[in-house]
């Protein structure tokens, strides 16, 4: 089969509905065989063959938004989907085995993890992932939440940030200054702070801009892609707009409450979250992972360190200390790969699994999971297949004004390494 046979893999129009996977399947079928067989959405598997890499073709989880745990709603550039991970947790992992992901983003794999009752771990290069994750995994209530906003001193805000006036009028400037004053002095960076004001941070970051009145800002891009305060400016002028005064407490009890909604986290064993590259992850126990679930950096596509200043500057992260690497050139991108590959066979235990999920980029000129594949030539790790999901639509390529099946990330494509 060829490449371009690939990128136009079928799509199936079936209902979607969640359907219950035994816990002990892991211990009773060979993945392999589990993969091949499945056809909870009306299809079976579509098996080819592009030397020397195996393919097993299926929608193997929904393509609809919104349909996991409310816990995940936070928004972050690039992201896969809950169903993603869940899929491989609930088949290569049992309660209580830690699943991992070394570059977590805002922490979907962690999070899902630890709503299946697995030990979430995960790490990444930049210290807003964990800001993300770590509140989501120990939530409090939203008393509590709401007892601790009246703290706050809202109107002693002082705005040393003038430009942001781009974005906000000049009264809710002054009480995002005040939250994230009194958040710097009660919940430093260099320490864990208390669990109420984790959580008030994180929403508070994921509240700071977006294109509806949910969030603190006038309308802008999406909340995971913030503009500069210059090309924000050109957006009010041509929108004919002025920041409106937001109610900053209330948004951020409003989200507090969604995320919530679909009721409390589960029990799990204690988190284990980490801040640095994934090539080095000292702090992670040899052979102590059972499964890794991971996507790493797009290959010269999202500028993360960019997309996300405005979040920085709430937590009081300096981006520039933050050494997120653009890998310009496929050989680049996959001595990275090589690398994590290399760090991932010393974390991961004997007959544990990696799903190392990638998309299309160029156009599908490039197929990453080609550039895995021959990354993990050598190492200890049986190469077992590449999982395409295909998906009945693209958000992002939707987003940027592009037609399905033409631009965009339309599958994820799974390489399925088992560590020997």
């Amino acid at each position: 089969m060829n490449r371009s046979a690939l990128n136009r893999l079928p799509l199936f129009d079936e209902p979607l509905s969640k359907v219950p996977v035994s816990e002990n399947d892991a211990a009773a079928r060979p993945f392999v065989d589990l993969v091949k067989d499945f056809s909870d959405f009306g299809q079976a598997s579509t098996e080819v063959r592009e030397d020397p890499i195996r393919y097993l073709i299926n929608e193997f989880w929904t393509s609809g938004q919104r349909q996991a745990h409310s816990i995940h709603e936070v928004t972050y550039r690039a992201c896969f989907k809950p169903q993603l991970p869940e899929f491989f947790t609930r088949r290569l992992t049992r309660p209580g085995d830690a699943v991992y992901d070394p570059f977590m983003g805002r922490g979907t794999t962690p999070v899902q993890a630890a709503l299946l009752g697995r030990q979430p771990v995960g790490n990444d290069i930049n210290p807003l992932s964990v800001l993300f994750t770590r509140p989501r995994l120990a939530p409090p209530t939203i008393t509590d939440v709401a007892r601790r906003l009246n703290e706050v001193v809202w109107d002693e805000g002082a705005i040393d940030t003038p430009e942001l006036l781009a974005f906000y009028s000049p009264l809710t400037l002054r009480h995002i200054c005040a939250l994230r004053s009194w958040l710097m002095e009660r919940a430093p960076l260099d320490r864990i702070p208390d669990p109420v004001d984790d959580w008030i941070r994180m929403v508070a970051i994921n509240r700071l801009s977006g294109h509806s009145p949910g969030f603190f800002s006038v309308y802008t891009l999406p909340p995971n892609q913030a503009v500069s305060a210059r090309a924000q400016l050109k957006i009010n002028e041509k929108r004919g707009q002025t920041p409106p005064d937001r109610d900053v407490k209330k948004l951020i009890l409003r989200k507090t409450a969604s995320l919530l909604s679909d009721g409390p986290m589960a029990a799990h064993p204690r988190s284990l979250l980490t801040t640095g590259p994934a090539q080095s992850t000292p702090g992670i126990d040899t052979a102590s992972v059972q499964l890794v679930v991971t996507s790493p950096p797009f290959l010269d596509i999202v500028q993360y360190a960019e997309d996300n200043w405005l979040r920085s500057w709430f937590a009081g992260i300096d981006v520039t200390t933050v050494a997120i690497a653009h890998h310009r050139t496929e050989a680049r991108w996959q001595d990275m790969v090589r690398e994590t590959l290399i760090e991932l066979a010393r974390v991961v235990r004997p007959g544990g699994h990696v799903a190392f999920e990638v998309g299309e980029v160029r156009n599908g000129k490039v197929l990453l999971e080609r550039l895995v594949w021959d990354a993990a030539e050598g190492l200890p790790f049986d190469r077992l297949f590449v999982m395409v999901n295909q998906q009945e639509f693209t958000k992002t390529a939707n987003c940027w004004g592009v037609q399905n099946n033409s631009k965009g990330t339309n599958t994820n494509r799974i390489v399925i390494l088992q560590r020997i």
